[in-house]
């Protein structure tokens, strides 16, 4: 084997960065205090990593999804790929809760548990004028500054539509978010580069701050949310990507699997979107004017870990630790309130407590039983965050095949290196139809 670590293949550079990094986590975890040291020397590197392909997320998403509006129209009516899009998102996300509340029942995580130590933790029941406001924000100066993608997806497509609607006086405008879009993925292009270190210092993070003992007290819980990432990742995506895709599941992780081994690592969406974007167009072979419309918009809405699988298991856990029993009719509540309230989570860590609140709330279950599981929400927010993004990847499969614009040979081809550069476009020519690649 070649020595030279920086001449592996990439996903070998990353699963070094991996193991080394539990190693490191797991010895500093038995020497003294793990978390305070994980504070003072793992989590700043990790965080900047982060933070540098956070960054670049807002102008992204912004021009991705104006570019995007345009292109659609050549591809599709831009009406119905939208609600197609968010029909699957809608069905994903129900099959994803009743996998959830099914694991929960089965394995009953909240029963037989000793008094657990409550980390304090202060929720606000998510309202309906929170999501509309998310929506439509009343400064999208504001929005962008503070994270708020989803109204960023708004505005955009207002905007790709305006732009559209103005014809040639908005060509020059057109031409301008093209740009910015090519700025954006050579950005992103060289943070993701630096994937091997950032993951080095984030799992060597979560690793040393928990170790085993912490999940002793909540093993039945962190199982059950595990096992139902499992079987829907495995099993519930498997079967629609062969039912309505038509395409090998198998090969659709392989393609899927450097987004969703970041995810894992990284416990965010958004952080993410840049790398799924890319596997979504240059490895599974969805045409780049839907991805670069349908990626933004799942990593904002979907999220069928944080927003489905865990609500429906820790209520359940929260119900059999309180004592208190659920009927049919408050399933059903769990289940409504898990699919509908993904519009008030958004794609950073932490997410999940917004989608729990509610769901909590619905059934009319204790907020303060919440408490008790802070303390391992890190460890199971990566499964959540990697079951996000696989759904994220799942739907643009499921509807670019129903619209023709899945290119089988792309999906089936040897996955495509994701650390070479975006093509350039040639000297005096637009970029307007180069293939989008996020990273």
């Amino acid at each position: 084997m070649n020595v030279r670590v920086w001449k592996w293949q990439f996903w070998q550079q990353i699963v070094l960065a991996l193991v080394l990094g539990a190693a490191v986590g797991a010895l500093i975890n038995t020497f003294g205090d793990g978390g305070a040291i994980a504070e003072d020397w793992l989590d700043p590197f990790g965080g900047v990593y982060v933070s540098l392909l956070k960054v670049v997320v807002v102008p992204l998403v912004f021009a991705a999804i104006v570019v995007s509006v345009g292109r659609l129209r050549g591809v599709g009516g831009v009406a119905r790929l939208t609600a197609k899009t968010l029909g699957w998102f809608v069905v994903t996300s129900a099959i994803a809760t009743a996998v959830g509340l099914t694991v929960g029942l089965l394995v009953r995580p909240g029963e037989g548990l000793g008094r657990l130590a409550s980390e304090s933790t202060e929720t606000d029941p998510v309202t309906w004028t929170q999501v509309l406001e998310n929506l439509f924000p009343s400064n999208i100066v504001n929005a962008m500054a503070e994270g708020n993608v989803l109204g960023v997806v708004t505005f955009a497509v207002l905007f790709g539509a305006a732009l559209v609607a103005v014809g040639e006086r908005g060509e020059r405008l057109a031409a301008l978010a093209d740009d910015l879009y090519a700025v954006m993925q050579k950005i992103v292009w060289w943070v993701v580069r630096l994937t091997p270190v950032g993951s080095f210092f984030l799992i060597a993070s979560v690793v040393a701050t928990y170790g085993p003992d912490s999940l002793a007290p909540l093993a039945k819980f962190t199982g059950a949310i595990y096992l139902a990432v499992a079987i829907m990742l495995l099993v519930g995506y498997p079967v629609l990507l062969r039912a309505f895709g038509r395409v090998s599941p198998v090969k659709f992780l392989r393609n899927s699997w450097p987004a969703i081994q970041f995810a894992f690592v990284s416990s965010s969406s958004l952080a993410t979107l840049p790398i799924a974007q890319r596997v979504s167009v240059e490895r599974n072979g969805v045409r780049s004017e839907y991805a670069s419309f349908a990626q933004p918009l799942g990593a904002t809405i979907k999220f069928d870990g944080c927003g489905a699988i865990y609500p429906a298991v820790a209520a359940i856990f929260v119900a059999q630790y309180t004592g208190v029993s659920l009927g049919l009719a408050d399933y059903a509540l769990i289940a409504l309130a898990a699919v509908i309230g993904q519009l008030g989570t958004g794609g950073t860590p932490g997410p999940a407590l917004v989608a729990l609140t509610l769901t909590l709330t619905t059934v009319g279950l204790p907020l303060q039983a919440v408490g008790y599981l802070i303390a391992i929400d890190k460890v199971i927010d990566m499964a959540r965050t990697a079951l996000n993004v696989t759904g994220q990847l799942t739907v643009p499969v499921l509807v670019a095949r129903s619209e023709g614009l899945l290119d089988d040979e792309v999906f089936n081809a040897p996955p495509a290196d994701l650390t070479a550069a975006p093509a350039e476009p040639a000297a005096g020519e637009r970029p307007r139809d180069a293939v989008p690649a996020a990273v």
